[in-house]
């Protein structure tokens, strides 16, 4: 059963919904390939009406709820790890996401800053063949006295593009999205729900599904 801790409930102040039915929105549109749409006729269903605009406003406010609670418990990753904007380590953990409008040096870079700082600063990369990666890479070498190898192993960066998988699967009937912080609060829920199906929080219980380890974080 969810049930939010009283310390996040002045976030839901001035909404006439319960913060367990807005959460539960939440995680469901970050953790099934559901449209607005789908979500908004689920609970026709079962005979409440709440307009498909208002739970893509849940999920715009909210899921921010989630991805610090998920940052604050999150389990540090270690190892080797290839990337496209997401980071894993060889176990297919996921260390690091960021989107941002520009794939070039500048945003290659920041990409690399924020995941080094998540997760300390690894002893070799695997990446893609993109230039700006492997610039950007290059110039975090020069500033720093540690080098970190870089390497382009086609074996390693499948593990990425095998994770990428999850990601397209649940944004393929949403048809795109309005505009880049909608799509930023959307996926940056879909990476930490999917945080949670891999067991990278501290505190959850192995044999529990996902939906009861989203509960007990938010506990």
């Amino acid at each position: 059963m969810l049930k939010i801790s009283s310390k996040l409930l002045p976030n839901f102040k001035g909404h006439c919904s319960s913060p367990e039915i807005i959460m539960l929105f939440v995680y469901m549109k970050a953790r099934f390939a559901l449209s607005y749409r789908d979500l908004e006729e689920m609970m026709h269903i079962r005979g409440a009406v709440i307009d498909h605009s208002t739970v893509a406003r849940w999920v715009g406010k909210f899921v921010t709820l989630v991805e610090c609670r998920v940052r604050q418990r999150r389990k540090p990753v270690n190892g080797s790890w290839v990337y496209l904007y997401r980071a894993v380590d060889s176990l297919g953990n996921i260390i690091e996401f960021l989107l941002i409008e520009k794939r070039d040096l500048a945003a290659a870079k920041a990409f690399f800053q924020k995941a080094f700082r998540s997760s300390c600063r690894p002893d070799k990369v695997n990446i893609d063949k993109s230039g700006s990666n492997i610039a950007a890479l290059k110039a975090l070498n020069k500033s720093q006295p540690k080098t970190i190898e870089i390497r382009q192993n086609k074996y390693l960066n499948n593990i990425i593009e095998q994770e990428h998988r999850f990601i397209k699967k649940k944004t393929k009937p949403m048809l795109g999205f309005k505009n880049l912080i909608s799509a930023e609060n959307t996926l940056a829920g879909m990476e930490c729900i999917r945080m949670i199906q891999k067991g990278q929080i501290f505190g959850q219980t192995k044999n529990f599904c996902s939906f009861n380890n989203f509960a007990s974080l938010m506990a």
